[in-house]
């Protein structure tokens, strides 16, 4: 296998989650008291696998994760150029957005986002 991509997959990952690590405001200690009370019932599970590639089961980082509030499930997918899935990976994102089409090297890169319900990131 190709480890170029695969290094330049866990750079990019890597890039997002520092991204969503950026500092922001803080808010008051009136408004924290809240938002932590309301945070507590607000985290969900997800799904998770680093590494899954077509017509194979999970082959690293199977589990489940913990996504607090500023954290959503997402599932990644990357195609080669023709339109053929290359690589499925799952988890726990900070700030996650639903994106189509990242173009990155010879591959293109689909993310989606979901907060409904526990393990929601495994139909999606």
């Amino acid at each position: 296998m190709d480890k170029h991509p695969l290094l330049g997959l866990l750079i990019l990952l890597c890039w997002l989650r520092g991204e969503s690590l950026r500092p922001t405001a803080a808010p008051s200690s009136l408004t924290s008291v809240f938002l932590f009370s309301y945070e507590a019932m607000e985290v969900i599970q997800c799904r998770m696998c680093h590494l899954q590639f077509p017509g194979e089961n999970c082959s690293r980082g199977r589990g489940i994760c913990t996504a607090t509030t500023d954290e959503a499930c997402t599932v990644g997918r990357m195609f080669k150029k023709n339109g053929k899935p290359w690589l499925t990976f799952m988890g726990c994102l900070k700030n996650c957005a639903n994106v189509e089409n990242i173009k990155w090297s010879t591959y293109l890169v689909n993310f989606r986002c979901c907060r409904s319900y526990d393990l929601c990131n495994e139909n999606i």
